[in-house]
């Protein structure tokens, strides 16, 4: 039996993308699609047609925009303006949630904004986690809204070497 996620990957080979986009959404409205398992069929998928429409599905699927700071809205935003891949977002690594995580490449990107990063004991534990992550061989990249403000290009180009695409 084939999963929700690889049949709409499979669509997304021959279909417009507004054909794609409808059965996705009466996927879920029904609770039979999980954005994780598209997302791991897109890691599986390399060099395939279907992994444009099916991240920029990812992106406008994505959760919703009430549940996320104004931080990780600008970020997806950036990230589908530049055309990289989208991530898996708030999840669990080791016992942390992360903003953003790229499985297959084991690259983190946290989302820093003063309000939540301001006080030393923030500080000082994402320090700490950051370097218990990268013991488990997860690189993390920290970025904030001056980056993706001042530096958008430069940013776009290291995620992409991170990335390496």
């Amino acid at each position: 039996m084939t999963t929700v996620a690889r049949t709409l990957f499979d669509l997304a080979e021959v279909a417009p993308y507004g054909e794609l986009k409808k059965s996705a959404e009466a996927a879920d409205r029904r609770n039979l699609l999980r954005m994780r398992e598209l997302e791991e069929v897109c890691e599986r998928g390399r060099g395939r047609r279907a992994l444009r429409p099916v991240r920029r599905l990812l992106v406008e699927l994505g959760a919703p925009a009430e549940g996320r700071s104004p931080l990780e809205i600008r970020f997806a935003e950036f990230l589908h303006a530049r055309r990289i891949p989208a991530p898996a977002q708030n999840v669990d690594v080791l016992g942390h949630e992360v903003d953003a995580l790229w499985p297959a490449a084991k690259l983190i990107v946290e989302l820093d904004s003063w309000e939540h990063h301001s006080d030393r004991a923030a500080f000082e534990r994402d320090r700490a986690r950051d370097t218990k992550l990268l013991i488990a061989g997860y690189r993390t990249l920290r970025v904030t809204h001056r980056r993706l403000d001042r530096e958008a290009d430069q940013l776009a180009a290291e995620i992409r070497q991170l990335l390496d695409v």
